[in-house]
């Protein structure tokens, strides 16, 4: 029999620092360290590569300083998918759920699983993606897959005894990754950066360019070029800067959640916008625009911090990525499970989901996300995961932002601790970029983010044949 004091039994002990190190520990896992690469080859160009970031920073800010008026009307566990209940309906929250559980939380827990690994062959060679350890047919399973799950496997254990513990490592590998980035980047300026390069880097700033691979060379861009190479650059960009809604997942945790939840999503989004405009523009003061696309597996901190460090400069980015992204999947794995919980408390998921455990953790939920992350570990390279993940994303931001216009309208006389900033014109400004940004997904990389749209359009049929019968 279902406790019904069950919702009360998560324990609030996370406050407002804990709730801003996850947002932070969340957002910056290898993205940093790796997309810029690719973001370089396809638009070519100091200006546009800064712009792309500075973008970047300034779409996630209006959407995290606009889910503060929704997080503070609803400060419970299962923060978005409860903020597309309360707008819409049951089957717009349910597909989210079930987009959430598929392919957003799940796909990008296995992507920086996959990163993590990456970077921990530079320390232990045998863990590479090379070194196949099985082979049937098509399928290679490869020490990297199984580093990958190992880690979500651990994770997923040290979250299922207690937010406590959960809590402790979030907040000390993310001071960490903080600190780690901030020295890179002042030893950057002080030790790698060469005049020279920078002035080469901003002569033709403005000028977007593609790099070939195949032939070496750089050719200019227009029109529907560059539209699809801004639209390709901001997959990258925008999942580096995803995952700040973490903290509304676990709002049920969250002491004084009306104040914290919005100022934890503020905080956190600020330190990282800044971190992330202050790297590129490093990489721009060391490397020149040639090694920054062509970087080996686009590993540009890598590339960076050789003149920096020296030769040992490689083993230091390797073990500053591998915490980084032990951290962000430390806070995924914590947040995505509260929403399979609340889920589940709708009858919208499997029902052992809704269950804490005598940790006050809803394990089962944590162990179903750890299995099907695991599995997709197993399917696809960073860059597919990537463009899987981004356009379900943006879809959704775009919808629970559009929800807070709904919810002026059909709740207005609800409690409002705090409202949406400069509203309605940020609101309705972010709804405009992310819709282009969306579409130009779908035109430009139809065979990936395509295949995204049709898992969350799969859903439609499983919620009503799912749906308990009145």
């Amino acid at each position: 029999m279902e406790n019904p004091k069950e919702e009360e039994s998560f324990k609030r002990e996370l406050g407002l620092f804990d709730g801003a190190m996850l947002v932070v520990g969340s957002m910056i896992g290898s993205g940093i360290f790796i997309v810029s690469s690719d973001i370089t080859r396809q638009v070519g160009s100091a200006g546009w590569l800064i712009l792309i970031w500075v973008l970047t920073a300034v779409i996630t800010m209006i959407a995290a300083v606009s889910y503060g008026e929704l997080s503070a009307m609803f400060p419970k566990a299962g923060g978005q998918y409860v903020y597309l209940k309360e707008a819409y309906n049951k089957l717009i929250a349910f597909l989210y759920g079930w987009s959430f559980f598929a392919v957003i939380q799940t796909g990008t827990i296995a992507a920086v699983g996959v990163a993590f690994s990456k970077f921990a062959a530079y320390l232990f060679p045998a863990f590479s993606d090379k070194n196949v350890l099985y082979e049937i047919g098509s399928f290679k399973l490869n020490a990297a897959q199984l580093v990958s799950i190992v880690t979500i496997i651990i994770l997923t254990f040290i979250n299922s005894r207690g937010v406590k513990d959960g809590k402790i490592l979030q907040t000390f590998l993310t001071i960490i990754k903080i600190l780690s980035l901030f020295g890179l980047i002042v030893f950057g300026f002080m030790l790698g950066a060469k005049a020279e390069v920078w002035n080469a880097n901003w002569q033709d700033a403005w000028t977007p360019r593609a790099f070939d691979m195949g032939t070496g060379d750089w050719v200019n861009i227009t029109g529907v070029a560059l539209v699809s190479g801004i639209a390709a650059s901001m997959v990258g960009s925008l999942f580096s800067s995803d995952a700040w809604n973490g903290v509304t997942f676990i709002a049920g945790e969250i002491k004084n959640p009306q104040r914290n939840v919005g100022l934890s999503l503020f905080l956190g989004t600020l330190i990282v916008s800044v971190i992330y405009i202050l790297a590129n523009v490093m990489y721009l003061a060391v490397l020149p625009l040639q090694e920054i696309a062509t970087a080996a597996d686009d590993r540009v901190a890598v590339a960076a911090a050789q003149p920096i460090f020296g030769s040992m400069g490689t083993y230091i980015i390797a073990i500053m990525i591998m915490i980084s992204t032990f951290a962000c999947n430390n806070g995924l794995i914590m947040a995505g499970a509260r929403v399979y919980y609340t889920m589940a408390k709708d009858g919208l998921f499997f029902k052992k989901a809704s269950h804490l455990n005598k940790f006050n953790v809803p394990a089962w939920a944590l162990w179903a996300q750890c299995v099907w992350a695991s599995a997709l570990c197993l399917t696809g390279k960073y860059g597919d995961l990537l463009d899987f993940v981004i356009i379900i994303v943006m879809i959704f931001y775009i919808l629970t932002i559009l929800g807070i216009f709904i919810l002026r309208k059909k709740m207005p006389d609800a409690e409002r601790p705090y409202k949406a900033f400069a509203y309605p014109v940020l609101p309705a400004l972010y709804i405009i970029c992310a819709s282009a940004i969306s579409v130009s997904l779908l035109v430009f990389k139809t065979s990936t983010c395509g295949w995204g749209v049709l898992i969350m359009l799969i859903g439609i049929p499983v919620y009503y044949l799912s749906k308990p019968k009145q």
